[in-house]
């Protein structure tokens, strides 16, 4: 029997780059002897169903052809279920991508990697959000600072990168003020004012900003980065060295590592694989061996 892959594809993602990547890739399959059916989302929400419905049909991969954002709902189906995640990006970040393997060559090259199915598994983080309800990320969740960054590129009309992250931790920069946060890393307590928590399974977020260096995503523990509270100025110039991973060794961050992190404080909107995952508290779990990443390098 051949090999059946599902696509599923954010048209809109890469100024429309993705839903010619997903033609070209579906064509590449199609003469190597797969079944390929195709799912589109027309929003976060459809893209979450669609990849629900892709799942339940039990393909031999699931492809997400599309920014982190499709990643993060293309995991919701494939948690525990044995369905093979691959990445397939064409978004802004891509740190997920970055993180697994990101595909090269030509779509036949892609398809020829996508239907060896070597595979290999990760953990996933469990969400608990401050509503009771339930998610899962892959990568890593943002809390303070550069979540609120996050949330003003958000707002920018167009999408420029790494640039526009850039722009908007300066933009930012000029109202933040200090989070009392209420950190719990399986029972160890931090409680004082800081800039921002990341909590990672995967090294970076924000287009390879390797906030969470060590994180290792097949290692059961998630990596927490924190920002002790600083005079503007300083954290102003010490912040770029998230882009190489080098800010762990400063003074005014604290790194753990656990199973289970609690967030609580008056932080704002936390964001996860670069998506919105609403206000602490909030609870991140790690579920190891969850999700079977389909590997695409060669």
């Amino acid at each position: 029997m051949p090999p059946h892959i599902a696509l599923l594809v954010n048209p809109h993602s890469g100024r429309r780059r993705a839903a010619v990547t997903a033609v070209r890739l579906k064509e590449a399959l199609r003469e190597a002897g797969a079944r390929v059916h195709v799912y589109t989302g027309r929003s976060a929400a459809d893209s979450r169903r669609m990849a629900r419905l892709a799942a339940s049909d039990r393909p031999d991969a699931l492809v997400a052809v599309g920014g982190d954002g499709l990643v993060h709902q293309a995991l919701q189906a494939v948690v525990n279920s044995g369905v093979p995640l691959a990445v397939v990006p064409t978004g802004t970040g891509n740190d997920i991508a970055r993180a697994f393997g990101r595909p090269r060559g030509s779509a036949r090259d892609v398809a020829e990697v996508i239907l060896r199915r070597r595979t290999r598994p990760s953990d996933a983080v469990r969400l608990r959000l401050a509503d009771g309800t339930h998610r899962y990320f892959l990568s890593v969740l943002a809390c303070g600072f550069d979540a609120r960054v996050n949330e003003r590129v958000n707002g920018f009309r167009y999408r420029i990168g790494r640039a526009g992250y850039v722009a908007g931790l300066l933009g930012e920069l000029r109202s933040f003020q200090p989070i009392d946060f209420e950190i719990d890393v399986d029972g160890r307590r931090i409680a004082e004012p800081g800039m921002l928590v990341a909590v990672g399974n995967t090294t970076s977020y924000g287009g390879g900003m390797r906030v969470c260096p060590d994180a290792e995503p097949d290692d059961g523990l998630l990596d927490v980065v924190f920002v002790r509270q600083g005079p503007r100025g300083r954290f102003l110039r010490l912040f770029p060295r998230v882009f190489n991973g080098s800010h762990t060794g400063l003074e005014e961050v604290v790194v753990e590592r656990g199973r289970t992190v609690i967030i609580r404080g008056a932080a704002g909107v936390a964001y996860a694989d670069g998506e919105r995952a609403g206000a602490p508290p909030l609870v991140c779990e790690a579920v190891p061996k969850a999700v079977e990443m389909l590997e695409l390098t060669s």
